[in-house]
């Protein structure tokens, strides 16, 4: 949904003509599905990393217009509210030369970055929920300066007709209420982007969904918010509550969640775009002048303006991407159930798991997902979301294991071998998953070594604030020398 859109006042003839015109948009996307159209033949990765600004306290610094002017490089960008920013890292081969570099380069970006930042009072902090966050920073005046955040927040809150309840237990319950859509700029999130043909598209679909527990579960890095201690990847059920558009009554008809796992394996992306028609009403129903039909029809490829947008307010934990690159259209697999940092090292080696893990998933004869229900994918991922690397999970031909066990035994192998069949370098191989095994190891996340050092800074009497601020300031100062945080010292630097 990362498009600018101008303000407007939306009709119901607005309504109409955009639901009608997504309805063209679907036919096209079957047709061009069944003509085998599109670019696979050297499938490409991308990478999005969400990021949050502090200042010298380590308090969130509202300031991301003048640090993007201070920056003034066009892969960064706003996000929802004023203390975040967003990076997106150049497309390259997966096993190819550039991605081997791909590390250092997200560390040259924000390195620049986070000394532009600096000029202006900030610093960059790449973690999943600003742990300083307070409520006195969600109102309204906290969006940033683009009009279609504007538009989204009034759009939920019409469609949902009332306030936004946000309840997370945890280990300190918290209980609140909110009239914007703000506290979704909480959740700081990295995602990673696959290309794949329209025949492999539901296989590398459904993989990826069934290890969003696992890597949850070794990923977590979202333990607090608003002071709260919560869950060990909190940033799961703020989400999935903070977009939420249905009140009460709507939740007791079975209506869908706007951020949804889904609720079944697929076959085609096609199921997937079909599903978001049938399902969602538009939230910014801004029509294009192009007619998809007769762009296709004249040998053209059309751009789907307005399935794309709709697609872009459905936020599926691995979102389905229709794109156009130089005039050849492409399918992505969006993984976005992870959480941005701890470091660039813990990054990209989580994104070495992944890209491995559904490599070897999707081209298995007897595929994982015939031998496991979906709801029991869904109940993994909310369960590590919960419990982090303490969690149990289940997989096929093992049942409930604790998460290490999985990770370790099979997942780790079957990453091991999918790097190798995608041509990656094993010396980076070997050096990016040994993180992942020494993080299960160790079993120090980035929830885990935010909840030990809170709690070693606690132990002297500092209230949780400035324990929270002492903590987050530490987290950056670590960050910033890409040592991977099963490496971090317990306790401020």
């Amino acid at each position: 949904m990362g498009r600018d859109v101008a303000s407007v006042t939306i009709s119901g003839e607005d309504r109409r003509r955009y639901r009608d015109k997504v309805r063209r948009c679907l036919d096209v996307l079957a047709r061009m599905l069944g003509e085998s159209q599109f670019d696979f033949e050297h499938p490409h990765i991308g990478l999005e990393i969400e990021l949050n600004l502090i200042d010298a306290l380590g308090d969130p610094l509202m300031r991301n217009a003048d640090v993007l002017k201070a920056i003034a490089d066009p892969a960064w960008a706003t996000e929802l509210g004023q203390f975040n920013l967003e990076i997106n890292i150049p497309p390259r081969e997966l096993g190819g030369e550039s991605t081997g570099e791909l590390e250092a380069e997200v560390r040259d970006h924000l390195r620049h970055a986070d000394e532009r930042a600096q000029e202006v009072g900030g610093r960059l902090a790449m973690i999943g929920i600003l742990p300083t966050l307070r409520r006195t920073d969600i109102g309204e005046e906290t969006l940033s300066a683009n009009s279609r955040y504007k538009m989204l927040n009034d759009q939920i809150f019409a469609a949902r007709g009332e306030e936004m309840r946000i309840a997370i237990d945890g280990h300190e319950p918290l209980r609140m209420h909110a009239d914007t859509i703000i506290p979704e700029a909480a959740c700081t999130s990295v995602q990673f982007h696959l290309q794949v043909s329209p025949e492999q598209f539901g296989a590398y679909w459904n993989a990826a969904q069934a290890i969003a527990g696992p890597q949850v579960a070794m990923g977590a890095n979202s333990p607090f918010l608003f002071g709260h201690r919560l869950y060990h990847e909190t940033r799961i059920s703020l989400f999935e509550q903070a977009t939420d558009t249905r009140p009460d009554e709507l939740k007791a008809q079975g209506v869908r969640p706007r951020v949804w796992f889904g609720e079944r394996w697929i076959t085609s992306v096609f199921d997937l775009f079909e599903e978001n028609t049938r399902y969602f009403p538009a939230l910014l129903p801004l029509c294009e002048d192009e007619d998809p039909r007769v762009v296709l029809d004249e040998g053209g490829i059309p751009e789907l303006g307005e399935l794309t947008l709709h697609n872009g307010t459905i936020y599926r934990w691995n979102r389905p991407i229709y794109a156009v690159v130089k005039g050849r259209p492409h399918l992505r697999v969006e993984n976005r159930v992870l959480p941005a940092g701890p470091s660039v090292a813990d990054v990209v080696a989580n994104g070495a798991f992944y890209y491995g893990i559904v490599r070897m998933l999707a081209e298995e004869e007897r595929p994982v997902w015939t031998r496991m229900s979906f709801a029991t994918a869904e109940e993994n991922l909310h369960r590590a979301a919960r419990d982090g690397l303490d969690s149990t999970l289940y997989w096929p031909g093992l049942g409930e294991v604790p998460a290490p066990e999985l990770i370790l035994r099979k997942l780790l192998p079957l990453a091991h071998e999918g790097l190798q069949r995608w041509g990656v370098d094993p010396s980076r191989r070997d050096r990016l998953l040994g993180i992942i095994e020494r993080r299960c190891v160790t079993g120090q996340t980035g929830a885990a070594w935010q909840i030990a050092t809170v709690d070693a800074i606690e132990e002297h009497g500092t209230p949780r604030h400035e324990a929270l601020r002492m903590m987050t300031r530490s987290y950056v100062d670590n960050m910033a020398h890409n040592d991977p945080v099963h490496t971090w010292p317990i306790g401020p630097c």
